[in-house]
């Protein structure tokens, strides 16, 4: 195996340890011996989204889309981390567009499905979040979080 792929497997072994930082050590040896591979700047996003610098992981995980615009984990976790941000309203239109890539690649994403239908009901777009939460439920009919923002939805929302 060759050295770059020895840093990232052992940033992959401390990320599952918990050590992040040492992780992102590891993993950045690894990209600066080799600098187009998609999985390690993923996995570097994954170690700082652990410890919290979600700007960096951001960063990392738009560098892996560009490498490769087909992860969709990737996709999903941009989203994510915007989703749940303190600037989460105003980065709508960019979560979508992540959630959509996502669902493109894999459209029973369960989580993707989620996370739109909660971005989509920020936006005010009620009835399309529901759609999404139906496609969820169809595929996962026991989904206590689906079928509780579908009874919000229906309740408040959507009269």
């Amino acid at each position: 195996m060759t050295e770059y792929k020895n840093f990232l497997d052992e940033g992959i072994g401390l990320i599952h340890a918990g050590k992040y930082e040492e992780a992102l050590e590891k993993i950045t040896k690894s990209i600066e011996l080799k600098n187009d591979w998609e999985i390690s700047y993923f996995y570097r996003a994954v170690a700082h989204q652990a410890n919290e610098n979600m700007d960096e992981a951001i960063l990392d995980y738009t560098k892996a889309l560009k490498i490769n615009p087909k992860m969709c984990d990737a996709y999903y976790n941009r989203a994510k981390i915007l989703l749940e941000g303190k600037k989460c309203q105003e980065n709508l239109d960019k979560i979508v567009e992540d959630l959509v890539h996502a669902l493109n690649l894999d459209d029973k994403f369960i989580d993707a499905l989620f996370a739109m239908a909660a971005a989509l009901k920020k936006k005010g777009e009620y009835k399309k979040a529901l759609e999404y939460l139906e496609k969820l439920l169809e595929i996962q009919p026991d989904s206590i979080h689906a079928r509780a923002l579908k009874k919000l939805l229906l309740q408040k929302y959507i009269v």
